[in-house]
This record gives C-alpha cells, structure tokens and sequence, in this order.
C-alpha cells in the first residue's frame, strides 16, 4: 500500500534508475514559491493516494452526495416577478417600487391587447375608407369574442376596464349606466360613428327598442325621460364630459351602411367622409373633454403638410384595455353570476388569459389572404406563452449534447490497445460532470436562489402604475436570462476541460512511478493547474455578481456554485473512476467492455530508464521531453530546495527530426513503453498502425511549435494578434447600449412581427410622476405646477393638443372648482343661491355653496359667519387670482371634486392615497350633517401621467430618465418629494450605471485573478502575463460584439466578466508549464506546448460542443448573446492560450524557478542558446 511521502521524500518528476551516477542537484533560486508548492503538491499527493486506496468508497459517497444535491431540483423556485429581477436591491429605483406598492399595492387597473394594421405595400398610404373598413372588420371580429369557463360566457364587455363610472341615485338610471358604461378603446374607429359597433351594452326600456352605442343619443334620451324622472344631476354630469350625441353625432365611414344614423353629419349626402381630415388632432371616445386619443396612440408613419395638417399615414393601432385579475375577481365577487362557481382570483385570471389568446386568434384571422392589408394582434397572454416556451429546457437539445460529449469523450480516449484504452474513463467523466452540474443546481435551489424562467416579465407585470397603459409589450425590453437553457451546456463544457486533463497526466506518469502511487502523481501534476483554473471560474462568476442586476446575480451565483461542484468532482470524485480503471486495465480488460479480457497481451511494464552513457541524444532548439512540471524537493536539513535531474548527457542538434528524443515522450502513455522488451516477452503484442501514432502531442511537437516559435513567427503573431486588438478597440466604439424585445422573441412568429412593427410606428410610453408625502400639498401647490411645467417641457414628453387642458389631477380639480365658482357666481346674481339657502341653485352652485362655507377645522368645520355677511361670501374665492386652491379649502374640495366628478377623476390617473372619503352630494338637504364635508387626509401618494415620445435607442431612454431625475431634483429643493415612475425608469435606468459596473467588475476580477494566479504559481511575473492576455481576450470579445451587432446589456456583461474566468482555462496551463521546466525560454515555451496543447484543445473542442446544442435553439436570442458570443469567446481563448501567450513566454517569460547549485556541473548548450539555463523538460 502505497505510504504519501513527507514534503522530504517527494519524488522527483525524473527519478534515474539506481546505478546511475550521483545525480545532480539543483539549488533553488526561489526557495519560498518552489517549497510551497511542494507542500501543496505533497497534499494533493497525499489526497489522490488516499482516494486510489478507497477509490470504491469514495466513488460510492460521491455519488450519493451529488445525487442528494441533486434532488434540491425538486424545490426550486422559478422567479418571474418583474422588480424581483431586473431592479437593483436598495436602489432608488427599489426604493421607489417599494414605496409604491406600499400606498398602491401589487395590482395595477388594467392591461392592453393592441392591433395593429400595416399595408403589404410599404409606404402605402392607409389613411382611406377601405383600411379603416379592414381595420373595422379586424377589431369588430375582436371585440365579439367570447370564452366559455365554469359554465359562463366571458365577453368584452364583462371584463373590460370602464373608467370612472358615475354612481347616480336613481336605480333604473344606474343599472342602465352600469350596462351601457363603454369599455376603453383606444381606436382610430372613434373618429367615426363605427367606433360604437366595438361597445357591446345594452340596455332596456319599456316602449323602445334595445338601447346600445350605435342608437344612443343620450340628450335625446334625457329629454324623454326627463318627466319621469329627476335627471338634473346626470345631465350636468354628461354636459360637463362633453359627450353630447355620442357616436351618433359622428360621420359615418360608409354612409350606405343602412344603420348609419340620421344624425350622422353624411348621412343625407352619402359621401365617404375625409379620412385624414377626421383623424386630424386624434379621436375621442364618448367622453370629448375626458377620452381624448392623440394621433400618436392611433397612427403611425404620419405625414403634414406646410400648415401641420394630417395627409397620410402608414398605420393604425387599436388598443382594448382589460380589467387586472384582482379587479375582475372584485367585481363579480358575490355577484350572483358567480356565487357557484367559487369564484376566485386564479379563476379571474385563467378567464382573461383565454380571452386573450381568442382575441389574437379571431384578430389575426379576421382578414382575408388576398387583402391588401395585414393585421398584427398581441396580448400580453400570448407574449407570455411564447416566452414560456422560451424558458422551457428543451430534454432533446440538453440529451443531445450530452449524447455527443460522450461520444467526443469517448473517441478521444478510445485506443487501438484495447487494454490500455480510456473510453470508459471518458463516458464516466463526462456523466460525473452532468451529475454535478444537476447537483450544483440542486444546491442553488436549497440556498434558496431562485431561477429566472423566461416568462419575461409578462403575466402580472403589465401594470399601469409601472408602465404605459397603451403599450405594455414595451415594458418587456429586457428579457430575462434563462440559466436552464444555458447552464448546462456552459457547465459541462468548463468542467469536461479538466477531465480531459487529469485523463491525458494520468497516461503520462514518469517510468518506475509505483502502482499504487499512480493517482496521487496525477493529481501532484495536475492538481495546481485544475485549482487555478476552477478557482478563477468562481472568482469571475462571483465578480459578476457584482453587476447590481438580481436576475444576472443570480444567474453568475448559480454558475459559480456549479462550477465549484465541478471543482468538487473533478478533484475528488473522477480520481476514484482513474484508480478503478486502472485496476481494469492492470487486469487485462477491455475498455467499457470490462467483462472481457483483451485479446492483445498488453499488461503494464515498469521500464526503468537506461543510462544514457556516452550516447547522444539529439534534440532541436524546441526539444521535448516528459514532463511538463519539475517537482521541487527538499533536502533533509530543509536548507535547500532542490530538483534531481538525469545524468549528463551530450545534446546535438538533429538532422532530420529538430524535436526528436530518446527520452520518454508524452506523445503516448504506458502503452507506449510496451515492445521495448520484445524478445524476453513470448506473450502476444498488438502492432498499432503507423496513423494510429499520431495525435495531438505529436503535432505540437514535431509541427506546431517548431513553426511557431520561429523568429520571423513570433513577429508575425505579435503583428495579428496587435492588429486584431486595434482592430477590436475600434469595434469597442461600434457597441451600443440596450436589448430590444424583438431580440429575444423569435424571428419568424407573429409576435415578433407585431413587436417589430409597433418599435417601428407607435414607440410610445406611458409614464407617472408620483408625488411622495412628507411635505405639505396644499401649501405646495406653485412648486407642483412648476414640477408638472419642468417635467412638461422635457424634449420625450409628447405635449398635449393645444386645445386640451393638461392631463393632470391638479388642473383637472382647479378647473372643477372654477367651473362650479362660475356656476355659484350665476346663481348668486340671479338670485337662485341665497345665504340661507342652496335649493334653487344649480348643482355646480350649491356645491360651491358648500365648500366656501368650510373652514377646513375638524373641530369648528363650518364658518356661519359667512351666512350672516353675504359680502364675505361673494368675495371668498375657491380659486384665487393666481390659481391656487385657498390652502384651508384644499382637502375639503378634494373630497368634494372626486365624489362629484368620477370621470375627470378616472382620467386624472391620479391614484391618490389615501383615497379621499365617499361623499354624497344633495342640494335639498342643508341640515348640518350634509353640509360637514370630511377633509380629505393629507396625501402621501398622487401622480402626474406624461407620455413619452420618440424613445428609439437606449441613448434616447437615458436622456429622458436623466431629464426626468433633474426635474425631480430641482423639485426637492422647493419642498416637493417627487420621483419618475413608468418602464423607462424600470428598465433603462440601469444603463445610467451599467458600463460603470461592468468596469469595476472587469478591473476587480483582473485583480483578484492577478492575485490568485501570483499565490497559486508563486510568481507574480508569470500572472502578469496572464492577466495581459486576459485583458486583451476581453477587450476583443467586446470589440468582435460591436462588428456584430449585438449591444452591450446585463447579459453580455455577465459573459464579458465570466471571459475572464473562463479564460484562464486556456492560459494557465501553458504558464504553469513552462514555468516548471528547465532551459531556454524557446525551449520551455516548446516543451509547455507539448504538454498542455492536447488537453487545452481536447477542452477547447469540449465546450464547444457543450455549446453547439445552443445554435438549435428557436430564440436568436440564444443564438446570438450565447452561442456566438461564448463561440467566439472559446476561439479567442484557444488562439491566445497557444499561440499568442506561448510567443510572450518565449520573449518575456520569467526565468528558471531552478538553477544549477553552485559549483555543480554544468550542463551543455544548445547550439545559439538564448539563456546559460540547462536544456531540460
């Protein structure tokens, strides 16, 4: 049983045979690094013995141990909450979210189902009777669908979003509202009397036919019913809307239609209305003042004439707003609808989401295959499904490239010598890696780390208190990663890599190395090399975390945790599976087939080296030879650190092979040594074939090298490589911030072509200006003015028409007041309000009757004082001359305009909070309680909706975001706490700061690798070395993105910063070789090569097949950001670890760790030698 040697009795990489000649010493000229790394390797000795002693063991408690971890999988959490992903913990922008939740909660008031209609003929001008008919028949087609669920039938009008639906005192005048109450929307059809068709309430009165949108003229209807009933209130209600006659007061688009109104204006002349002129300035829906649709919600590629007058336009776009899940579970709770279904907001939402994908379907149908226009229809639904699938593993895609690992694993290692053959050495690692990763993933899920399905933000994320209520596929910007789809592929191809390399030391332990000893040499010469490189993977992982994005941390902590689990397997678990195979190989059995012994008689022969004698050895400036690692030893007296070599011997140049050796060769293994007792042997040989000798040692070392380090080589590298990092510095420049949508959904598919088109025509986004608490609103009302004019004048805000009012709850309830001071005004003078009494005044009057006479004290509510002294009662103003609310009137009258005014209230979009009590006006009751109106308590949350306009490249996002911040900034200082809430500053905002962490994290991980690499290799030079070719890798990984096109987000970062790790695995090897070997600089970078240019390529070709299942996806998406990108990152790494950092080596690689002691024997020279150090590999 092999005993692990004490750090005195470490043996030599070259132990000569026991008559040869006393060997010679070397004293080191490091001792601290080469004595450290003697401790270290003695451990790593110490460790593979032990496993080879209990390899059964240790496989069995591996494997356990990675299958338990495994079963974490079962737990895993797939996170698709929007904040919860893409917005940084304790940012401003967390903060902000957080604070609206707090007033608002999660749910927001609606979503959006868009259509969108374009003609085949681009540039083709839309604006005619017959696209608008086309687009009639598409969204009509829409609007009449209906689902069945729980024994219901869903339609439009049942869970559709109606803003502000006015509460009135009389019943039948209520529920016949609450049935013809239009839903929102937003459509091009409304300029005209068609735009009725998509309302589908009805209502009922005795005597008329069924009331709907296409017949109501509700001033008709008012004046029928006027005797009735007592109406007063409603119609003020309406005239102050602005709804007039409705749909029917409106041109008709086909005047022939024979249900076009008589009241239509073309009616009678029967000609088809101007279609440009009547969507000139934008439509309305049956509210004039309070539903106005501007021209950019509803046409897209607009052209003006010299005075600004439409002429034409490229598309149209109707949107349909849906109630929220939580609202339509509120609505129809205890309904008697649902009463006995159990109805529930699951329920709700599986309702809407059928709908949804119904409504796309019938849309998208609607239309004939000859029509000369096309229909593009979206959901947030049906964006869902399609990214669902987005993050769906694909078991074809995962199997396959697994299946063809295993082969490539197996057919490297497969040779002709049957019992000497590492197929199955091969088949074992790469399942063990497979089983590590799954168990690495496995322990994520314990940790609670939760995985970022590619639901991108859909589902519940469409929220108007986020985004923009008419273009919700844009809050969908940047798409998730999706570590289940790349993960595993990413993985098994890094911990494959150092498979292959324990695989290719193991065939190559130094002659006379005892049986029992094998894997404990293995691990000495390769375990340094596999701890530098897992150790960095982690590091860049764990660096990239450092980018504040939750679901790119989180996918970097996932890939470090696996990597570590690799690390873990490889080190501690594949040297069990190398001892059991080389129990079978020393028992003569065939390779996988280990039931059957070999028919070739192939059993392992320790060979000790012969004395060289007088003989020659030729060699060549790149001579090779065993090893590609000197080991250090101590002496006894732990003085010295020192390197026993092989006796002398004489080195001439060769003839004809410049790299040839007597000398054990890498260039095979054991097997090799077989045939050199042929003779003494009668037992049966296998002659291979002369191919069957070549592989990839042999290439580097009779082809690869010699070429490349030849003078006018290494100019000509230095020159490329110069050359392409000029050139990858001018592609830095070329890189542009951002990720659209339409880069993660699939080309091809209709969402893609409505995502595309709508980025094309209606780049619109709807935006909040919230206003905090924590300061005084009433006494704030100039700041407030001046914050909405500051945020007003940004150049994204789309102003509004001339002719409308500002959009905002502020000027909304000081208009309100006005218009009721006016009405109290008229009435005073005519005498219908008196000090004592309001009954005769107008609704308007005696409202504002009510509210002059407040004091705004809880405890002393109204001032009497104002009855007695009419003169103070005309002279108080709601509205003073300078457009402020009276401060001790400014919570009262809030109470009052919102009970009273529910549609400029809804239009507002004010969400105040907390909302402000019911109350209920009534002109004929004057008692004290009627006239104590509750104060509103101070607000601590209002908003200001904006839209934003023009918003095409993220550099235009960052212009609006930074505008809006200043804004905010310069509103602080007034007194007002304010904040930019909307998708912009959701997603976008992160690129105020991304370059900068990207950075940062690139300039730590440098460091950290400098500093790892410098403790590790004990050699500060050799990791300044890496760390330049590091730097240049990621640097031209950057460049070659910009020539591609493809932009700098969180993503990409991630990968720039995980290059780094990932690099490390095609440099380290090479330094640490040469690094370890004697000679001159030449002559190591050779020697280097040999050794690590098999394994280094075999990983090379590993993860590249690890990623080759990626180009088979359906998504560009994971085409481009991963497949290319991480291609192009493997080939860099491949071109820089062999050619370009074996050239530097070769130029200004550190010296020997070793040098002859003095007074020892020299040994000779090679001819034209670059250094006085010894030629020894």
């Amino acid at each position: 049983m092999a005993r692990p040697p004490p750090l005195q009795e470490l043996p030599p990489v070259y132990t000569p045979p026991a008559r040869a000649a006393s060997p010679q010493i070397l004293a080191g000229s490091l001792k601290a690094p080469l004595w450290l790394r003697a401790y270290f390797q003695g451990l790593l000795f110490s460790l593979g013995c032990g496993i080879q002693r209990h390899c059964g063991k240790v496989l069995f408690l591996g494997l356990l141990a990675f299958g338990a971890l495994a079963l974490g999988l079962r737990v895993a959490i797939i996170e698709t909450d929007l904040e919860q992903l893409w917005v940084e913990v304790g940012s401003r922008v967390s903060q902000e979210l957080h604070y609206t939740k707090e007033k608002l909660g999660e749910e927001a008031a609606y979503t959006s189902q868009m259509l969108i209609q374009t003609p085949h003929q681009e540039g083709e001008n839309i604006l005619t009777p017959e696209a608008l008919g086309l687009h009639l028949q598409a969204a009509l087609a829409a609007s009449k669908v209906q689902v069945s669920l729980y024994g219901k039938s869903w339609d439009l009008n049942k869970i559709c979003y109606k803003s502000g639906i006015p509460l009135i005192e009389n019943g039948m005048i209520e529920r016949m509202i609450e049935k013809l109450f239009p839903c929102v929307i937003l459509t091009p059809l409304d300029c005209f009397w068609e735009g009725a068709k998509l309302q589908g309430g009805s209502a009922y009165l005795p005597g008329r036919p069924d009331i709907q949108w296409t017949n109501l003229d509700p001033e008709q209807l008012l004046k029928e019913l006027g005797p009735f009933a007592s109406l007063e209130g409603f119609r003020e209600l309406l005239d102050k809307a602005e709804v007039g006659q409705a749909y029917v007061g409106r041109p008709c688009l086909h005047p022939d239609d024979l249900h076009c109104p008589p009241t239509a204006p073309n009616h009678h002349s029967k000609q088809a209305p101007n279609v440009a002129q009547e969507l000139n300035g934008g439509c309305h829906g049956f509210s004039h003042k309070f539903m106005h649709w501007q021209e950019e919600l509803l046409l897209g590629g607009m052209a003006r004439d010299a005075q600004g007058q439409l002429l034409r336009a490229e598309a149209l776009q109707s949107t349909f707003l849906l109630m929220s899940p939580r609202q339509l579970y509120e609505h129809f709770r205890g309904d008697y609808q649902t009463h006995d279904i159990g109805w529930s907001e699951e329920q709700a939402g599986t309702v809407l989401r059928a709908w949804q994908r119904r409504f796309v379907q019938l849309a998208q149908e609607a239309l004939p295959q000859n029509s000369s226009q096309q229909i593009h229809a979206f959901s947030s639904t049906t964006l869902d499904d399609i990214l669902h699938a987005f993050s769906e593993v694909s078991a074809a895609r995962v199997v396959g490239g697994y299946l063809l690992m295993l082969a490539y694993a197996c057919v490297t290692m497969l040779r002709w010598d049957c019992a000497q053959s590492q197929g199955a050495v091969g088949l074992a690692g790469v399942l063990l890696v497979a089983l590590a990763v799954a168990s690495g993933l496995g322990l994520c899920a314990l940790l609670g780390i939760a995985f970022n399905a590619a639901t991108t933000q859909v589902h519940q994320d469409y929220r108007a208190h986020l985004g923009s209520t008419v273009q919700a596929p844009q809050f969908l910007q940047l798409p998730t990663p999706v570590p289940l789809q790349v993960l595993p592929f990413l993985a098994l191809g890094i911990g494959v890599d150092d498979i292959f390399l324990l695989a290719h030391a193991f065939t190559e332990a130094p002659p006379g190395t005892p049986l029992q000893e094998r894997t404990g040499e293995c691990l000495r010469r390769t375990g340094t090399s596999v701890a530098l490189t897992s150790i960095n993977h982690m590091v860049a992982f764990f660096m990239a975390a450092l980018v504040p994005i939750p679901a790119l941390r989180a996918f970097s902590l996932q890939a470090a945790i696996v990597v570590g689990c690799n690390f873990a397997a490889v080190m501690l678990v594949f040297p069990a599976v190398l001892s059991l195979d080389l129990h079978r190989r020393h028992c003569q059995r065939l390779d996988v087939l280990c039931c059957f012994s070999s028919p070739c008689s192939a059993r392992v022969i320790q060979i000790l080296p012969q004395e060289l004698g007088d003989r020659t050895v030729p060699v060549g400036i790149a001579h090779l030879t065993a090893t590609v690692q000197a080991f250090a030893h101590c002496e006894a007296s732990s003085q010295h650190v020192v390197t026993i070599l092989p006796p002398r011997a004489h080195l001439v140049p060769p003839p004809s092979d410049p790299l040839g050796s007597e000398l054990f060769s890498p260039g095979g293994s054991t097997r090799d040594l077989l045939g050199q007792e042929e003779g003494t042997r009668q037992k049966a040989t296998c002659n291979s074939l002369p191919c069957a000798r070549w592989n990839l040692a042999h290439f580097a070392r009779y082809h690869f090298a010699p070429l490349l380090l030849q003078s006018h080589s290494k100019a000509m590298v230095l020159v490329l490589f110069g050359a392409l990092l000029g050139l990858s510095l001018y592609g830095a420049t070329l890189v542009q911030d951002g990720l659209a949508l339409t880069d993660v959904v699939p080309r091809g598919t209709k969402e893609h072509a409505f995502l595309s088109t709508q980025l094309r025509y209606f780049s619109l986004y709807e935006v909040a200006l919230v206003t905090q608490g924590g300061f005084d609103y009433a006494h704030s009302q100039r700041a407030l003015f001046d914050l909405h004019q500051r945020f007003s004048s940004l150049k994204a805000v789309l102003p509004p028409p001339a002719t409308q009012a500002p959009r905002t709850w502020l000027h909304y309830y000081r208009n309100w007041l006005q218009g009721i001071q006016a009405a109290f005004d008229q009435d005073w003078a005519s005498g219908r309000i008196t000090r004592h009494s309001c009954r005769n005044g107008s609704e308007d009057g005696a409202l504002a009757y009510k509210l002059l006479i407040q004091t705004g004290d809880a405890q002393e509510p109204l001032d009497f004082s104002q009855l007695s002294l009419p003169l103070q009662l005309t002279t108080r103003k709601l509205v003073d001359k300078e457009g402020l609310i009276p401060p001790e009137l400014f919570y009262v009258g809030l109470t009052m305009w919102v009970s009273s005014d529910p549609l400029g209230l809804a239009a507002s979009q004010a969400n105040f909070y907390p909302p402000p009590p019911e109350w209920l006006h009534d002109k004929y009751d004057t008692t004290g309680e009627n006239l104590r109106i509750p104060a509103a308590q101070p607000l601590e949350f209002a908003q200001f909706p904006f839209l934003l306009h023009g918003l095409q490249k993220t550099a235009d996002f960052v212009e609006a975001i930074e505008g809006a911040r200043a804004a905010c900034t310069e509103a602080g200082r007034a007194g007002v706490r304010a904040y930019p809430s909307g998708s912009p500053f959701l997603f976008w905002e992160q690129y105020l700061g991304l370059r900068r962490y990207f950075l940062l994290a690139i300039c730590i991980l440098l460091v950290c690798t400098f500093l790892v690499c410098a403790l590790l290799l004990l050699n500060p030079w050799t990791a300044g070395l890496i760390v330049l070719v590091l730097a240049m890798m990621t640097v031209e990984l950057f460049g070659i993105m910009g020539f591609l096109g493809i932009k700098l987000s969180a993503i990409p970062v991630v990968i720039l910063v995980a290059s780094v790790g990932i690099g490390v695995e095609f440099t380290v090897h090479v330094a640490l070789g040469f690094l370890t070997t004697q000679g001159s600089r030449n002559l190591r970078a050779a020697c280097a090569l040999e050794h690590t240019f098999a394994p280094v390529t075999d990983g090379a070709v590993s993860t590249l097949l690890g990623l080759l299942m990626l180009a088979g996806s359906n998504f560009d998406f994971i085409i481009r950001y991963f497949f290319v990108v991480l291609t192009v990152l493997t080939l860099l790494g491949l071109l820089h670890g062999l050619m370009l950092l074996p050239v530097l080596l070769s130029i200004l690689g550190p010296p020997p760790e070793l040098l002859f002691a003095a007074g020892s024997q020299q040994g000779p020279q090679l001819p034209n030698n670059q250094s006085d150090a010894p030629v020894s590999c």
